[in-house]
């Protein structure tokens, strides 16, 4: 069909009116927070909220974060409160430009809107790596091993998974040098800002509140330049999750009769699906 040249400049702009909206929609980030990974942070009494500084700390790093990210280019920025019982965080003191979850997320975890990155603030190392502050993975008290496909994992690994299912890649983490590592594993490209240094269990060298806000919110910005050259982190089809759980949280004798799921011990049960999103989902009904 021939156009008549003068709707050509209409066209154009239309065009790219609906890119500009594409474009836009694509540069949300979702960022997940905890609290063993903040400057500051060094024994485990200090991650309860009450009477302790960390959510003043936790606070701090997550605006330092949203600055870096809407400075480099983030339309919006969607926090998740994903520290315990998500009571850490407060409308009141959050960035005003930041958009705040709190409360349990549902099992994809809200990654189905397909956020442009993820992000990860103040977060720790799974469990069993050595001179890391607090490691676990997703429960000090309950869980003692995880694995996806025979690989160990936590909290990192399993996300940026969930998150690669739906196309969407991991390009910051603020925490530990232990977490930054557990990251720059499975996405060498993302950016990390290593907020403090492991020496024992609840024993670290840190960071000041001032020094690593600077550095999580230039670190941030720098992140949102890699968007377009950070893979998604894929784990294969079909997946098992593996899970020992610690030796206070022996299984229940019905364990036997889960769906899609084998016991294997006293304490360590594995949990299939076609992808990382079906093993999730299944093995949080029995958690």
């Amino acid at each position: 069909m021939l156009l008549n040249s003068r709707w050509i400049p209409v066209l154009a702009l239309s065009a790219f009116g609906l890119f500009s909206e594409t474009a836009i929609a694509q540069k949300r980030v979702f960022v997940i927070t905890d609290a063993e990974g903040v400057a500051g942070v060094c024994h485990q009494d200090q991650t309860d909220p009450k009477g302790t500084d960390m959510p003043a700390l936790l606070t701090g790093e997550i605006n330092a974060a949203v600055e870096g990210f809407l400075a480099g280019g983030a339309t919006e920025v969607i926090v998740w409160d994903g520290h315990s019982m998500a009571h850490n965080l407060s409308a009141l003191t959050i960035h005003p430009k930041a958009r705040l979850i709190m409360g349990a997320l549902p099992a994809a975890m809200t990654l189905e809107r397909k956020y442009a990155a993820i992000a990860f603030v103040g977060q720790h190392a799974m469990g069993n790596v050595p001179d890391a502050i607090m490691a676990h993975s997703f429960s000090s008290l309950g869980i003692q091993t995880m694995k996806v496909n025979g690989k160990p994992v936590g909290e990192i690994d399993v996300r940026a998974a969930m998150a690669g299912h739906f196309g969407t890649p991991v390009i910051f983490l603020s925490g530990d040098h232990a977490a930054a590592d557990e990251l720059k594993a499975i996405v060498p490209k993302a950016v990390t800002a290593v907020v403090k240094q492991g020496l024992l269990r609840n024993s670290c060298e840190t960071m000041s509140a001032v020094a690593a806000r600077e550095l999580i919110q230039a670190k941030a910005k720098e992140s949102m330049s890699q968007l377009t050259s950070i893979a998604p982190y894929t784990v294969k089809g079909p997946v098992t999750l593996e899970i020992e759980y610690t030796t206070r949280n022996s299984l229940n004798p019905d364990a036997k009769y889960w769906p899609n799921a084998k016991v294997l011990g006293d304490r360590t049960v594995q949990f299939f699906g076609k992808d990382i999103i079906e093993a999730w989902t299944n093995s949080r009904i029995f958690r």
